[in-house]
């Protein structure tokens, strides 16, 4: 049966985009671009600082100007991280839930530390969660199964007796390499050209409720 509840942050836990998106208008707007719809920059939060500093400037990482924009467009969602973010509609009732029956939870996500642990204390979950691996925590992120397996160890249980949500195909290919069962959060960060019923997942849910169901699933 499943122990321990693992999750990936942004897209999944929290709905982070609204922040992000802000922050990365007003690099735009810092180096005279036009800001970009928010329709446009949503599926593409999950993927991190990197992708969309590469759909706002077209920038790869290799250029020469890539880490001072970096550092601009990072500076300004530091200073606001938790303006516009909340938990999804629903998250906040299964977390409830999960503690209620027993159960704990984590999150899992390649945010580094230094913004992941501003956030979930801005959110009141920071003293909630039995683990927090960071993509900084180790020296791999996802979907290399080693944060998931070091989340295993620090919530105290196994990996079969873990469950990761997660709204990105790395998110399915780190908890089935580790070994846990994996869901796929439908209401997250997913683009159009995604086909998350081919990812490998153990099942798919609309919102945060329906994981409950998939728990008591594979109990039975």
């Amino acid at each position: 049966m499943i122990r321990t509840l693992l999750l990936d942050l942004d897209g999944t836990l929290a709905d982070t985009a609204p922040d992000l998106a802000a922050a990365l208008n007003r690099t735009l707007e810092e180096a005279g671009r036009s800001a970009l719809p928010f329709e446009r920059i949503r599926p593409v939060v999950s993927h991190g600082g990197r992708a969309l500093l590469r759909l706002g400037f077209g920038l790869t990482g290799d250029e020469p100007e890539y880490a001072a924009v970096r550092e601009r467009f990072l500076g300004h969602y530091q200073r606001d991280i938790a303006l516009h973010t909340r938990l999804f509609p629903g998250m906040a009732e299964l977390l409830a839930a999960v503690e209620a029956n027993g159960m704990n939870w984590g999150v899992v996500t390649n945010k580094p530390a230094w913004l992941t642990d501003p956030l979930l204390a801005a959110l009141g979950l920071n003293e909630r969660a039995a683990t927090v691996v960071s993509g900084d925590t180790l020296a791999v992120n996802k979907p290399d199964p080693a944060p998931m397996l070091h989340a295993c160890r620090e919530a105290g249980s196994g990996p079969g007796e873990c469950l990761y949500l997660g709204d990105a195909e790395r998110d399915v290919q780190a908890g089935r390499n580790a070994g846990m069962r994996t869901l796929v959060a439908l209401f997250g960060y997913l683009a159009d050209e995604d086909d998350p019923a081919g990812w490998g997942a153990d099942g798919l849910v609309n919102e945060p409720g329906e994981v409950l169901a998939w728990i008591n699933r594979f109990a039975a």
